[in-house]
């Protein structure tokens, strides 16, 4: 049989992929990506950007290409057989990417084309990146220093991937069964729906309860009874730890030690000071300096305000409710009885608001006439899953522009969260025309009987945020894959367009667009837009520490790191918990342990980035608020100068195209709420 990975045209061929086929595939399409660069790194003629640059673009781009599909597949249906196929590949991925990045042959050649002068500014971006990313891989390295980078790359690569697993394995190993009805009391329909049917899928009466995002969430928000919210919150706040119900069987403490030890080991062969100075390397951000100094600055505007928001809930629950002594379990379940007292509303009234056909229907409307697109879906195309839909965008000529595919909704075996990632890059040279292709991944509550999908307002703003990413990448107009689309942008800005569209789940023109009750039609009345606008602030100091609290952690853990006394990852967490948390967890809450986005996700030395861009995504949103919400002028403004550059400019340099200026922070204090 054919090896479907091997002869990609088109759109993946999902249903004929096969575990068995993976590891034979990326073999073969390495000793081609091998053989390709002996060839270029030994060539008589002078190299060129034709000969040179764009033959070995070619050749990644096929490896690429192949792995998507099985990364993806990997992350949205896994299974024993896909996981060991899929590990038995990364090191070899990772060893062949640190090889090119240390042929000496190769990075002279770079140098050569790059000394040529080239017109293009994509091209020289692209030039420039790679002499940087040689020098990253350790090409200036003595050989025992390079076989020891190879070495960390090829371990880190593995360790993240068992971390990622162990968290999913421990996320899908905690359930729990209720036959008693009392004791779900508070819990929305929808909930209690979804537990229900839960509960069927697997053959059991009653209602059954997870760890995943649609189960939990509404546990925390809306259980009346303490005890099941404490379960459940310690379930999930001791996943894959050495805490909890299943203490010990996936515990990832010794994968997070390592590869902060690897980490730190890696930037020092390359002579940084800590991995987080080796981090910015490739971002916006100048110095650690800059980035520790962005978030102390704006702990020390919101603080004070969170300890008073913190304050007012406790003094709520005690009065109201008898309550005495908020607990970690308490704080959601007290905070939405505050909203609803304050502002009249809950998240589960505006749920009948926001069917997903609906709110798709309007996210596509509002994107069409901001930024003169057109997206529709198309049928009969092959997927993963049977709730995967397809759909491709054209500009305003009719010109196919990209593609994506959107799987919405929480199952198992699927990893929690939300994502954009990429399935195929834009491509085009003189024989290459190749379209971008998306993958949009969500975890929503799938339809319970014949009702569709309903969001909160805070899953609308999540499929705007992952939209935004695939705007990035499918309006690109760059030609080469390096620094097309999201590639190649730094990942401290990467978050611009993403937070950007956030901006437009709450605004009336838009809304108008993105609701409609789902047995009536009629869009959100203005008393409960009027209530939905007036909470939206709600304990905003409160969610702002609480990110910052992220954000200083995962730095200070890169930045510090000693090898003599090793990770102290609690230790550190309890350092920034002191200066910026308004309540301590307790003793046993393992956080560290599910912190997916720095152990796994890419983002170790880089969650600042989402305040970082945030910045950036509240300047950009007060040009919309001068001119007009729908101004398609300042709407094809950014498609221009953001997202159809990708990143083939200076991040800053299209950031002022757009705005005519740096960015400033008042405009995210203003819509958060802070005082300046």
């Amino acid at each position: 049989m054919d090896n479907p990975l091997l002869t990609l045209k088109g759109l993946p061929p999902f249903s004929h992929i096969r575990p068995a086929q993976v590891e034979p595939a990326v073999d073969d399409l390495l000793a081609a990506c091998r053989a390709r660069v002996e060839e270029l790194a030994h060539r008589t003629d002078p190299p060129t950007w034709e000969n040179f640059v764009e033959p070995l673009e070619e050749a990644n781009d096929r490896l690429d290409r192949a792995w998507s599909p099985v990364s993806h597949l990997n992350a949205v249906m896994n299974s024993e057989a896909l996981r060991s196929a899929y590990n038995a590949c990364l090191p070899k991925l990772s060893e062949y990417g640190t090889e090119v990045g240390q042929n000496r042959a190769l990075f002279e050649g770079f140098r050569v084309v790059a000394d040529q002068g080239h017109p293009d500014a994509s091209q020289r971006k692209l030039l420039e990146n790679a002499l940087r990313d040689f020098r990253l891989s350790g090409v200036d390295l003595a050989p025992d220093k390079q076989a020891r980078y190879k070495t960390i790359s090829r371990e880190l690569a593995e360790l993240t991937s068992r971390y990622e697993e162990n968290l999913l394995d421990a996320t899908n190993a905690w359930s729990k069964r209720i036959t008693d009805p009392s004791a779900l009391a508070g819990l929305p329909e929808s909930a209690l729906a979804l537990a229900q049917q839960t509960a069927a899928d697997r053959g059991e009466e009653g209602w059954v309860l997870t760890l995943d995002l649609p189960s939990y969430l509404p546990v925390m928000t809306y259980a009346d009874d303490r005890g099941l919210r404490r379960e459940v919150y310690e379930a999930y706040c001791t996943r894959a730890s050495d805490r909890g119900p299943h203490a010990g069987k996936w515990d990832n403490t010794r994968i997070m030690e390592r590869i902060l030890a690897l980490r730190h080991e890696s930037a020092v062969l390359l002579d940084f000071g800590s991995y987080a100075q080796r981090s910015l390397a490739t971002k916006m951000a100048r110095s650690t300096e800059a980035v520790m100094g962005f978030l102390n600055d704006l702990a020390e505007r919101s603080v004070a305000q969170a300890r008073h928001e913190l304050e007012a809930l406790a003094q709520f629950a005690e009065a109201g409710y008898g309550c005495e002594g908020l607990e970690p379990w308490d704080l959601a379940y007290y905070s939405e009885k505050l909203r609803q007292h304050r502002h009249r509303i809950t998240a589960e009234e505006l749920r009948p608001y926001f069917p997903l056909p609906r709110v798709l229907a309007g996210m596509f409307a509002v994107v069409e006439r901001l930024f003169d697109i057109r997206v529709r879906e198309v049928e009969d195309v092959e997927t993963w899953h049977p709730d995967v839909r397809f759909f491709e965008i054209r500009d305003g000529g009719g010109e196919l522009r990209g593609q994506f595919y959107l799987d919405p909704f929480a199952r198992s075996k699927k990893r929690g969260g939300a994502w954009m990632d990429v399935c195929v890059n834009r491509f085009h040279t003189s024989c290459r025309d190749q379209t971008p292709i998306a993958y949009l991944v969500c975890n929503f509550t799938p339809p319970v009987g014949d009702r569709p999908s309903l969001l909160t307002h805070e899953e609308v703003e999540t499929l705007f945020h992952e939209f935004g990413h695939g705007l990035h990448h499918l309006l690109t107009q760059v030609d080469y894959p390096a620094v097309a689309g999201i590639n190649g942008v730094p990942w401290d800005a990467v978050e611009l367009p993403s937070q950007l569209l956030e901006n437009w789940c709450w605004e009336p023109e838009s809304l108008a667009l993105i609701s409609g009750h789902v047995d009536t039609g009629e869009p959100i009345p203005e008393a409960l837009y009027r209530r939905l606008r007036a909470a939206k602030n709600f304990q905003s100091a409160m969610q702002l520490v609480r990110q910052l609290e992220f954000a200083i952690f995962d730095f200070r853990l890169h930045l510090e790191y000693d090898p003599r006394r090793g990770g102290r990852i609690y230790e550190l967490l309890d350092q920034v918990r002191d200066q910026v948390a308004v309540m301590k967890p307790p003793a046993f809450n393992r956080f560290a342990h599910g912190f997916s986005h720095i152990f796994s996700g890419g983002y170790g030395a880089g969650y600042y980035s989402y305040k970082w861009a945030e910045v950036l995504s509240a300047d950009a949103f007060s040009l919309f608020e001068e001119r007009g919400l729908f101004d398609q002028e300042t709407g094809l403004a950014f498609r221009k100068t953001i997202l159809e550059q990708g990143g083939s400019c200076d991040a800053m340099d299209l950031y002022l195209d757009f705005r005519g200026r740096e960015p400033t922070i008042d405009a995210l204090l203003r819509h958060s709420g802070i005082a300046a």
